[in-house]
């Protein structure tokens, strides 16, 4: 418990400014994939197509928490509340995506999603240390 309660002073007196940037940016790509999965059900359909019930169930139930966990994650950690919570929540998520979707498809062609989750893998494993920074949310609180 030392060690997590040591990372977390370390992010929070070691957060340049600039960083905050990309923390938004990171929320914001997390929102765009929620949308975009949610959007793009004809390969979720596809899963279920030749699963039984009960996978079939799991798979609606996995979608629906990954959407979830995608758009409101990512409003969080655009907004910068709560930004190590989701950070964790979603990397679950992202280290599937990372290792068991796109590591299956041939991850050197060109446009691979398998590169652009790798980013966001390591995005999040950074906020998850670094925290929420100046522009946040949860900053302004502590300010006021």
């Amino acid at each position: 418990m030392k060690l997590l309660k040591k990372i977390q002073d370390w992010g929070d007196h070691n957060h340049p400014k600039w960083l905050d940037y990309f923390r938004i940016l990171l929320g914001l790509v997390l929102i765009w994939k929620g949308i975009d999965f949610a959007s793009n059900m004809e390969a979720f359909n596809g899963l279920m197509r030749g699963a039984m019930l009960g996978t079939a169930l799991s798979i609606s139930i996995l979608a629906h928490l990954i959407i979830g966990l995608h758009l409101l994650g990512g409003l969080a950690i655009a907004l910068g509340t709560h930004t190590r919570f989701f950070c964790l929540l979603n990397l679950p998520v992202l280290i599937g995506a990372v290792f068991f979707i796109n590591l299956s498809y041939d991850i050197f062609k060109p446009y691979s999603e398998f590169w652009f989750s790798v980013t966001v893998l390591i995005g999040l494993i950074c906020f998850a240390v670094e925290g929420n920074g100046i522009i946040s949310v949860d900053n302004r609180k502590m300010a006021a």
